[in-house]
């Protein structure tokens, strides 16, 4: 089989560009939580009115408009993709949110999580077991984390719901201070 000259300089690259070393060289790819699992999330979260919740890794923004649509949250997304910054705050926009929701664009392991009532993650579990320490540091004590089919390595989660179709989806429901497995 005979490679077109084009193509073989971009797989070339592919190597590079899926080497990050900051995330054990694995990139987290975005893969969008379903809309039923959004919701359970956020039931199991037990936000309030008011509470600030932050979506790391917030892709499309989906969980931000949930927050605070359903539930009168102040949400806070963090996302290193421009394109899926553009379209979690064009939704947002569109929602008429601009008061309760934002984007920050920014590496999810370098965001200040003081204040934070709530944090959701869709994660791969190695890039959880790197979130952890901030998690710990930052997060106050009653603050919940949760966390949509990976677990957090070292912690024991306060509850694990099956949702969705066929139950395929597990939720993973912290509570801070986190108790150590």
């Amino acid at each position: 089989m005979r490679w077109p000259a084009t193509l073989i300089p971009v797989l070339a690259c592919l190597p590079v560009i899926a080497q990050n070393p900051r995330y054990g060289n694995k990139l987290s790819p975005y893969v969008a939580s379903p809309v039923r699992v959004v919701d359970r999330m956020l039931e199991i979260a037990n936000i309030k009115p008011g509470e600030t919740l932050y979506d790391l890794g917030c892709g499309d923004g989906r969980i931000l408009i949930a927050a605070a649509e359903k539930y009168k949250a102040k949400a806070i997304g963090v996302e290193i993709s421009p394109k899926l910054v553009a379209t979690a705050t064009s939704r947002i926009e569109k929602a008429g949110l601009e008061g309760q929701a934002r984007v920050i664009q920014g590496d999810l392991l370098d965001v200040d999580l003081t204040g934070a009532d709530v944090v959701t993650i869709y994660l791969a579990t190695q890039l959880n077991a790197q979130l952890r320490p901030r998690l710990e540091k930052f997060l106050k004590p009653g603050a919940r984390v949760v966390s949509h089919d990976y677990a957090v390595p070292g912690w024991k989660p306060n509850k694990v719901d099956k949702t969705g179709e066929r139950q395929g989806h597990l939720i993973y429901l912290y509570e801070m201070p986190p108790v150590k497995q």
